[in-house]
Parts: C-alpha cells; structure tokens; sequence
C-alpha cells in the first residue's frame, strides 16, 4: 500500500508540472494584451507600456512562469487585473456555488444511475432492457444545456415552481440557495447519469460472467444476494474512475450552466476572465482545475485498493 501510494503521489506531482507549463504556454498565446484590455483601445502607447511593466507582463517568459508557479506553491496565486484581488479571494467567493453544485449534480447522478444500471443488468435482454438503454443514449447525445432551456421554460416560466436564474446566497437561507440550484444540478445529473447507468450495467453483466458468481449461484444464493452482495462490489472500480471524472468535469465543466442560470461560480469566473484578458485568473482557477481533478483521480486510485485488495500488493 506504501508503494501503491508513493508512486501514485509522484505520478500526480509530475502530472501537475507539465499542466503548470501546458496552461502556462497556453495562455500566451492567446491574442490581445491584457494591459490594452484595462485601458481601452484609446490609451497611449506610453500608459500600455507603464501598465504592463506594474503588471509585470514585461518580464522573460521564463520569470514570469517560475514567478507564477512559485507563488502558488507559497499558496499565492497572484492578483487579478480587472478586480485589483487576489485570485484566491475571488475562488473562495465563487467556490461557493461550483462546489455544492457539482455535489448535488454527482449525488443526483449516483442515485438515478446505480439502480437503473443495477435494475437494467438484471434484466439483461428484455424490452424494458432495451428501453432504457435507448433512453440513456439519448441522454448522452443531448446536450445539458439543452435540458437546462427546457426546464427553465417548464418549470420556470411554465409553472413557476422554480426561479429561472440567479443565486440569492447562503445568506438569504439554505431552501432558497438549494431552489436556486435545483435546476442547474439536474441539468448537470441527467447527461452524467445516462453515462454512469450504461457504464454500470456493462460492469456488473461482466462481472456476473465470471466463475465466483456462478459458484455462489450454485451454492443457493439468491439472484439478487449475489448481484448486490458480490458483483456490485467488484464492478466498482470502473464505477469509480466514471464517478471521480464526472465530478472533476461537473466542478470544472459548468461554464454553460452557470452561464444560463446567472449563477456566480467559478466557470463565469473563468469566462469573464477570459473575455476580459485576465490572463493570470485564468491560469490560476485553471491550474487549480486542475490540480483538483488530479486529486480526486488520485483518491479514486485509492479507492480502487479499498475495493480489490489485490492492488495493494507491490509488483515484484
């Protein structure tokens, strides 16, 4: 288990290096000059200049990116342009929303996939079999955003059950936050959900093909005792790595819903800031993404030992 976790954590380490470097390069280039962006296209070339050289934005590239990533490893992950605040204000403000979303997504997610994937390999070859598999495909084709119109005009504007957009704060109560959630959590859940039923079907109508379920079968254990006592357990490391991409992707990938919904997370964070030039916000939420999908990766890694004590043997 000690080596299962040194050489997963040198993995993650190296992994967020060369993304450091990735994003890093990315950003620069991309066109516009985030100093003309703050002034206007009516500043004089002398006020640009004066702007980028307090910006810094004139340094070597190669100062600049050891400046950037030194500083988030001191936990400083600079100042935004536009806002004049440090960018880990501006996470800690938005993180706020992103991060209960992503959860009310995943969890959502979780309980409408795992009995329909459970329910539907049990069945395997049925019409009912056949009908929910083709509605899980449509749910993957279509996109979220698109659930996310058609539940703001139904359930919005239609019956008025739900607000169509905003966020009011924590502050303002937990009922009116979690309303105001609602819809952009199951917009999220539904794609992700068809994803994660197909996937568990497929796991379990493998793992009921294999000799120790036949023999707990033959031994008199019932049907369902055996698929949810013995297959469901060790299917779950592909469940796993489903469940620990889609919650990276659902804390990362809400640019759209957020920007449906009016909600003030960190993917209108990153689109302002990317409409606005805000280079080093950008590169920070970004790298901190970042750094977040390679955590939960890594705990996901660990997961897999938990579930298949055979992984935490040390190769020879």
């Amino acid at each position: 288990m000690t080596y299962l976790l040194i050489r997963k954590a040198a993995w993650a380490i190296a992994t967020l290096a060369v993304a450091s470097l990735f994003v890093f390069l990315t950003m620069e280039v991309v066109p516009g000059d985030a100093a003309q962006v703050m002034l206007g296209i009516n500043a004089t070339d002398e006020a640009v200049a004066a702007l980028r050289e307090r910006l810094g934005l004139d340094l070597p590239l190669w100062q600049r990116y050891l400046s950037w990533v030194g500083g988030m490893v001191q936990g400083d992950f600079g100042t935004s342009y536009i806002y004049s605040e440090p960018v880990s204000y501006l996470v800690a403000d938005r993180i706020t929303v992103s991060l209960p979303l992503a959860i009310i997504a995943l969890v959502l997610s979780t309980a409408i996939a795992i009995p329909i994937g459970v329910w539907t390999a049990s069945r395997r070859g049925s019409m009912l079999d056949t009908v929910v598999m083709g509605i899980t495909q449509v749910g993957i084709a279509i996109p979220n955003f698109w659930f996310a119109l058609l539940m703001v005009y139904v359930f919005a504007i239609g019956l008025q059950w739900l607000p169509a957009g905003g966020f009011p704060g924590w502050d303002a109560g937990v009922f009116p936050a979690l309303k105001a959630l609602a819809m952009p959590a199951i917009a999220l859940a539904l794609p992700q959900a068809a994803i994660l039923a197909r996937v568990t079907r497929s796991a379990l109508l493998e793992t009921m093909g294999q000799d120790y379920i036949r023999t707990a079968r033959a031994k008199g254990l019932s049907r369902r005792a055996t698929l949810w006592g013995h297959a469901l357990r060790n299917a779950l490391i592909p469940v796993l790595t489903i469940m620990g991409l889609q919650f990276a992707y659902l804390l990362a990938g809400t640019i759209i819903i957020e920007n449906v919904f009016y909600l003030p997370g960190l993917g209108r964070l990153v689109f302002q800031a990317i409409t606005q030039r805000d280079i080093i916000v950008v590169e920070s939420v970004v790298m901190m993404l970042v750094a977040t999908n390679i955590i939960i990766n890594f705990i996901v890694d660990l997961l897999y030992a938990v579930v298949d004590p055979r992984l935490r043997k040390a190769p020879a």
